[in-house]
């Protein structure tokens, strides 16, 4: 039996298809895996800004299509690319355990957040982070940077920009763990929705589901729901300035999740609990919260700032 896994072409991208690769070869002798490297649009135009390539599904959009034309069985994406609407005829087959969600500082200096002084130059492509960033230190200069996690190391070592917001989970899958300076608490800098985990994406009933499902994990699958929803009610894009985090405990989930204006200006915070087993309420239900609290005119702007920069 043979498995084809489509992949961006990313060290990241790659290191998260062999995972999976080697944990099937593990679990099923006999079977044959390969990684097919698909370019996606998001991989095309890496010196334009996200939003202006298109903004939702720009990494996954070309691995669909893949999945569609059956040139591949299965995708695995980092889940927080994917649009809370998934395509016709495609299903999340499994969504394994996730990895370190906070965003980290990576500091040329080692400094901490704190520590940066006045000015100091913070290189990110997230509006997510830019507009947490600023609300917290409206003194630094928070700088647009693309490319995958080795071109943006390089920028900083040579001095582009001070200092990098990233995801944990990317440096940890790459070894890469002892660039951190500084892990950031949710209360900062909450991360983006499903960060640090992965969506293993099938063709609905294809009989590559079951030789994954050993592959699956209810928590994340849980936590990921909850936050998806919040986005979902939110806008669905994953360039809007939102982030969410779910922690599952017992029969409980709790839901942070944050909305802030670009310019650091505004930004609402809030949490809620609920019960495990109704992750999709809990994410409508604190963003409706937010929405009520002011989130909505933030939202507002944003899009019509995206619409005038589209003209």
């Amino acid at each position: 039996m043979m498995i084809r896994i489509g992949s961006r072409g990313s060290a990241l991208a790659l290191a998260q298809a062999g995972w999976v690769k080697q944990r099937l070869e593990e679990k099923h002798s006999g079977l044959r895996v390969e990684i097919v490297i698909i370019k996606t649009s998001g991989d095309r135009f890496l010196n334009s800004p996200i939003k202006a390539i298109g903004g939702k599904g720009i990494f996954v959009k070309e691995i669909e299509e893949a999945l569609l034309r059956k040139e591949i069985d299965l995708a695995v994406h980092s889940m927080k690319d994917l649009p809370t609407e998934i395509a016709a005829g495609l299903t999340i087959a499994v969504v394994p355990e996730r990895e370190d969600a906070r965003d980290v500082l990576v500091s040329a200096a080692r400094s901490s957040l704190k520590e940066l002084p006045a000015g100091a130059r913070i290189g990110t492509g997230s509006l997510r982070r830019r507009a947490q960033l600023l609300y917290c230190r409206a003194d630094l200069e928070v700088l647009p940077i693309r490319g995958n996690i080795d071109t943006r190391l390089r920028k900083m070592d040579q001095g582009e920009v001070d200092a990098l917001v990233m995801a944990a989970a990317g440096l940890k899958r790459l070894g890469l763990e002892g660039r951190v300076s500084e892990y950031l608490p949710p209360e900062t800098c909450l991360g983006a929705v499903a960060q640090g985990a992965l969506a293993l994406e099938s063709r609905d009933n294809d009989p590559v589901i079951e030789s994954v499902a050993f592959l699956d994990h209810p928590p994340t699958a849980l936590e990921v729901t909850a936050e998806r929803s919040f986005l979902k009610r939110m806008g669905g894009g994953c360039q809007l300035p939102v982030g969410a985090r779910a922690w599952i405990g017992g029969d409980k989930l709790r839901l942070m999740g944050v909305v802030a204006d670009p310019a650091g200006r505004r930004l609402f915070r809030e949490e809620l609990e609920g019960r495990a087993e109704q992750p999709e309420r809990l994410g409508q239900t604190l963003a409706e919260r937010l929405l009520t609290l002011g989130a909505d005119e933030v939202l507002g702007l944003e899009s019509r700032s995206s619409a005038r920069g589209a003209r």
